[in-house]
């Protein structure tokens, strides 16, 4: 048998809350000295109290809580709550990241307003491109928006085009616009020579023709932190009187697995000269 002190330390909780707990009989004492009102537990409760804890993190008022144990909560139902919640932790948690990489990098694009990109702009013509695209949809242009939507969609278009047996031709392409819905139409293109990708009518095959000017930059890095890259770029085609013609796209050239070593060219279409 254990003191309430000694039994608080073996569940990691508060003596104040084992004595709640007891006040509105959710967690008894085993024995309870008659005469000095001591508290003992012993070691078997600790699996009571591990589910009191566990359905408390699950969001459970404690009289939720006292209904699910009175009502003999199965150890593998148990698991599978938890297991839920533990998946909705992870993705607040990623999502929190992400937002913390948007906030250092609107952070950087505040301190570089003004300045000209650190990668030398070059200015090009893009050759057509018969490209096989995968579409999808994102809620915004944010890259936590986009990420989620773009990485999958090159993941599935690389495995159809394998079991097909065609093989990509060149780096990855990407391409947005918005949508008169508000979302944002989100393709993801490889180079193909094929006419058709058989097995796979999800996937498109796109002539897209080329382009005689384009402004193009080097991003290095993760495309979460891309945002101060493409404003940079921006600026320039404004500070040399350029004028854009339709929408960016975002050409792979290396893709490691880590993230930090990826390099991706933007590709900005110019209107021409007046």
């Amino acid at each position: 048998m254990f003191t309430i002190g000694e039994f608080a330390k073996h569940g990691s909780v508060s003596v104040r809350m084992l004595r709640h707990y007891d006040a509105i009989g959710l967690l008894s004492p085993a024995y309870t000295a008659p005469g000095t009102g001591y508290r003992y537990y012993q070691a078997a409760q600790l699996a009571r109290l591990n589910r009191v804890i566990a359905l408390k993190e699950l969001g459970f008022t404690l009289d939720q809580v006292r209904s699910i144990l009175d009502g003999r909560v199965t150890a593998e139902e148990l698991r599978g709550m938890l297991r839920l919640r533990q998946a909705e932790l992870e993705t607040a948690v990623a999502r929190a990241r992400a937002g913390l990489v948007q906030v250092a990098a609107r952070l950087r694009s505040i301190e570089e307003e003004g300045a000209m990109p650190a990668e030398e702009v070059v200015v090009k013509p893009l050759a057509p491109l018969r490209l096989a695209e995968l579409t999808g949809t994102a809620a915004s242009f944010d890259p936590r928006d986009v990420s989620p939507v773009i990485g999958p969609l090159f993941t599935g278009l690389c495995h159809r085009l394998d079991t097909a047996g065609v093989a990509p031709t060149g780096p990855g392409v990407a391409l947005y616009e918005d949508a008169e819905d508000g979302t944002i139409t989100v393709r993801a293109g490889l180079p193909v020579t094929a006419a058709e990708v058989p097995g796979a009518p999800e996937v498109r095959i796109v002539e897209r023709p080329g382009v005689e000017r384009a402004a193009t930059v080097i991003h290095r890095g993760p495309m979460d932190d891309v945002v101060s890259t493409a404003q940079r770029l921006a600026r320039w085609i404004d500070a040399g009187g350029h004028r854009a013609a339709g929408y960016p796209r975002e050409v792979t050239l290396a893709a490691p697995e880590d993230p930090a070593g990826w390099v991706t060219e933007l590709q900005q279409p110019l209107a021409a000269p007046h």
